[in-house]
């Protein structure tokens, strides 16, 4: 199981990537592992707005359907849009061809409730 130290990670398994004034979102390995294969993502609608803790759409797995949870707040500005076709990037990569979305952030994104690659992985242990 893959944890990336340059990520920070929710209690519901997704990663986060801060950049300047954006976040890529997408879930880990563990998550990705415990679905199995995934094979259709939900979306949110570019220009949604997400609150930490809400939900923004699904993955579908073979057995089971899984809600995505908002890890921080932000606007979505991009989708990856390569997903629509090949979910299965996600199983494969799910750290960098198997990112989900990107959302646009401020001060207030909620970057202080997220955990370290460390407290993710006693979390998951």
């Amino acid at each position: 199981m893959i944890i990336l130290d340059l990520l920070y990670y929710s209690e519901d398994h997704e990663w986060v990537q801060f950049s300047e004034n954006t976040a890529k979102i997408g879930i880990t390995d563990f998550a990705q592992g415990q679905l199995g294969d995934i094979v259709f993502v939900e979306f949110p609608e570019i220009g949604q707005e997400l609150t930490l803790g809400d939900p923004f759409g699904e993955v579908e797995a073979v057995k089971t359907v899984s809600d995505l949870i908002a890890p921080i707040n932000g606007i979505v500005v991009s989708i990856n849009e390569s997903l629509e076709d090949a979910p299965e990037q996600i199983n494969e990569d799910p750290y960098s061809k198997g990112w989900l979305i990107e959302v646009k952030i401020n001060d207030s994104s909620g970057k202080e409730s997220l955990l370290s690659a460390e407290a993710y992985e006693k979390m998951i242990a």
